[in-house]
């Protein structure tokens, strides 16, 4: 029998979200990518764990976030005997999303060590930001304190005196809760955010202890702190007498407690009330006489601290190429589930087109990820092509995928609705957290300008990028010679494009653009050969017919009211919203 109860009170018309589901299992393109860029013996040690991870984020950990979310965490800035013991509460929510990143997956540790998920070896970059992926689509707040630990890992790995890596180390890479210690970084100040050089901390040495780690004490205040309670905090200060501008700043690691087990002397005097993130706790931080450990050479601070930035910036790219997921799988559950006028809307015209608007980002930033991943991996062990490749490939996107997460996010919220807006639905959360991509580690300006002035033009990594592109596709006999061409002349415009913006200052204001269109270009070859060679295989080829979408209408010149349709576009369009693989031989037929 019907239940009477939904029939009555009209909870059967609101379409169903995708709570419940596995987020792995019903991501059929991020399965198919990494069959394509993961060596075969280790995508079939990490599925399982993919998988796992896949269905806690469908499911208790997208409770968890849920609450942590309606829960923020407290400033207690005083113990009952009124001495600055400052902490953090948090919810048992929050605390319950830790275990799950920290201590049951490492997700702070497995680059830096074997052992982790039973790897042999330290994790490589596409296993990372495989498990960042899928996590995120449930829970973005804590892979804030997740990231920054773990490249607070990277820096004191590579930088940090035998002694300090003595004295941190093993504790930061634990997964056991009863010795972990977890990492930050604090940058910004009043006077500097994206100026790095305009810091104004200071820094005094003190000498060097008997366990030979170099000490300081550090005076100064940090404005936006994320990870504000974190056990470690590495930071730039500028050590008195030092050079002016990012010359003249050191890296430092900063212990929350010293040794004997006392209060370091900072004091956190206020969280932030934020837009989004408000899982996790970000803070104003006044140092007073603080102790800090040299990390490094003390005149290299900035040029150190630029490689955990670059970390944090390929972070963002994932992490909002895992959002732009959920907002695609949530409009399309409430596309398929919501009725107007008799039928499902998912069956109308213009939210086909909107749904599509959605998905081809979405694909983009997946693309993008896996293809940067795998040159991370091979520049780990030496190859400087890849180095190269990766210097580019960085900041293109981190500032394309966070710029698109913030239109997915509010177009997904649209499609549910009304209800979307309220708090009970994640379309709500999603579109607060989308904001925050386009300003940690370096708003858009600032990662357009460093494509143009310096991957570009310093370094030429245009160059590599187009000729890394060209060897993947090329050789494919699955292509058609045509489309091959069309790939090679829009590779070849977009390089002379960002050339020229590169080489005279006064085109700088057209960074943004150049920046953009070296991610299109990139994510239409990288899509062609994925659809190609995946449809080679008898799998879905539909990543074919986003590449062609990408060129028409990211790099294409458009008449916005020329009522001229493309005949491909409603056939291709039918078959990208339907979840039945594309076949090769159709999707190299709507490519002519």
């Amino acid at each position: 029998m019907p239940d009477m109860t939904l029939q009555a009170h009209g909870a059967h018309h609101i379409a169903p979200d995708i709570h419940g589901q596995n987020f792995h299992a019903i991501d059929h393109q991020f399965q198919g990518l990494m069959s394509l860029y993961m060596e075969p013996s280790l995508r079939a040690q990490m599925t399982p764990h993919f998988d796992r991870l896949g269905a806690l984020a469908g499911n208790r950990l997208d409770e968890l976030a849920q609450i942590a979310d309606k829960h923020p965490p407290i400033l207690q800035p005083r113990d009952r005997f009124g001495r600055d013991e400052d902490w953090i509460d948090y919810h048992p929510s929050y605390r319950e999303m830790e275990k799950i990143a920290f201590d049951e997956f490492g997700m702070h540790a497995m680059s830096h060590r074997a052992g982790v998920l039973g790897m042999t070896e330290p994790a490589h970059p596409l296993v990372k930001y495989a498990i960042t992926y899928l996590f995120v689509q449930a829970e973005f707040g804590l892979m804030c304190p997740v990231s920054v630990s773990d490249t607070s890992n990277f820096m004191i790995k590579r930088y940090g005196s035998p002694a300090l890596k003595k004295l941190l180390l093993d504790r930061l890479l634990s997964q056991d809760p009863a010795t972990m210690l977890k990492g930050t970084q604090f940058m910004t100040e009043k006077a500097g955010g994206s100026d790095v050089g305009a810091i104004e901390t200071e820094a005094e040495r003190i000498g060097v202890g008997a366990d030979g780690i170099e000490r300081w004490s550090l005076h100064g205040q940090k404005w936006f702190c994320s990870h504000a309670d974190a056990d470690v905090a590495v930071l730039l200060a500028r050590p008195r007498g030092g050079a002016p501008g990012t010359r003249g700043l050191g890296m430092f690691a900063m212990p929350r407690r010293l040794e004997d087990g006392s209060r370091n002397r900072y004091r956190i005097v206020r969280l932030k009330d934020k837009l989004g993130t408000r899982s996790m706790a970000s803070g104003e931080i006044i140092l007073d006489g603080a102790t800090a450990y040299l990390v490094g050479n003390v005149d290299q601070g900035f040029k150190q601290m630029m490689e955990q930035v670059n970390l944090s910036r390929l972070s963002h790219g994932v992490r909002a190429a895992s959002m732009m997921r959920r907002c695609l799988n949530e409009a399309l559950a409430a596309a398929r589930g919501r009725r107007a006028f008799g039928k499902a809307i998912a069956e109308y015209p213009l939210l086909r087109r909107q749904l599509i608007k959605i998905m081809l980002p979405t694909e983009q930033a997946l693309s993008m990820f896996a293809f940067s991943a795998d040159a991370m991996g091979k520049a780990d062990k030496g190859d400087k092509d890849a180095a190269n490749l990766l210097r580019i490939l960085t900041p293109v996107y981190k500032f394309r995928a966070c710029r698109d997460n913030i239109p997915v996010a509010s177009q997904s919220l649209e499609v549910r609705g009304g209800i979307g807006y309220i708090e009970e639905w994640v379309t709500a959360r999603l579109v607060r957290d989308a904001q925050i991509g386009t300003l940690w580690e370096g708003t858009s300006n600032i990662n357009a300008l460093d494509v143009v002035q310096r991957a570009v033009g310093k370094a030429g990594g245009h160059k590599t990028l187009t000729a890394t592109l060209k060897a993947k596709y090329e050789p494919s006999d699955s292509l058609p010679g045509q489309y091959k061409g069309l790939l090679g002349a829009t590779l070849d415009r977009v390089e002379r494009f960002v050339e020229a913006v590169a080489a005279n200052p006064k085109h700088e204001k057209r960074a943004r653009l150049a920046a953009g269109a070296l991610y299109h270009a990139t994510t239409a070859a990288l899509m062609a050969w994925e659809g190609a060679t995946l449809g080679a295989q008898g799998g879905d080829a539909r990543r074919l017919l986003l590449s062609r979408l990408v060129i028409e209408h990211r790099l294409a010149p458009q008449d916005p009211l020329s009522l001229t349709e493309s005949s491909w576009e409603q056939e291709a369009m039918d078959l990208l919203l339907d979840d039945a693989p594309v076949p090769l031989q159709k999707a190299t037929a709507l490519l002519s």
